[in-house]
């Protein structure tokens, strides 16, 4: 699937390539900031252990088979990623992650609602796994998610456009 259009002005999807290595890593280690904070470690500790754990995310988001990867981008600039797995009835977010400067500006609700639009076209739902204390829970909730399943540390939430559609009737 070519990356799709956002409705917010200035945001684009395009794949990934190898240049944005640097990018994600910074990204990332924005998603781990409060817990290094918390663990006493040297700066370098720190960019040791979150250079180990992203090059093992890295390998594990890439092994997704039928995935696709873009990278979010605000006017030519950098702010964010998501990743989508094309299951037979559902696109799973496996990952959508925003620089925290660019979080609360609409952006993630745009690439949302293009996924939506997606899936629509297609006749799946949309799928993600978030982690119970994840702030965007509450933008996934107003944007129509659904708790499947608590998986403890993961809650399992779904939008299936058709029921969305059916209630608006």
């Amino acid at each position: 699937m070519p990356a799709f259009p956002i409705e917010h002005p200035g945001t684009t999807l395009r794949p990934l390539t190898d240049a944005d290595q640097p990018f994600l890593l910074h990204l990332y280690g924005t998603t781990r900031e409060a817990e290094m904070q918390a663990t006493g470690w040297t700066d370098e500790q720190k960019a040791q252990f979150v250079r180990m754990q992203f090059d093992a995310q890295q390998r594990a988001y890439f092994a997704y088979p039928d995935a696709e990867f873009f990278l979010i981008e605000q006017d030519g600039v950098p702010a964010g990623r998501i990743y989508l797995q094309h299951r037979q009835d559902a696109l799973l977010i496996v990952d959508i992650s925003l620089v925290p400067e660019r979080c609360g500006a609409g952006i993630g609700g745009a690439v949302l609602s293009a996924v939506f639009a997606q899936a629509l076209t297609v006749g799946k739902r949309v799928q993600i796994h978030v982690e119970r204390f994840n702030p965007a829970q509450r933008l996934y909730q107003r944007m129509g998610f659904r708790l499947v399943e608590d998986k403890g540390v993961y809650l399992f939430l779904e939008w299936d456009g058709a029921a969305v559609q059916a209630a608006s009737v």
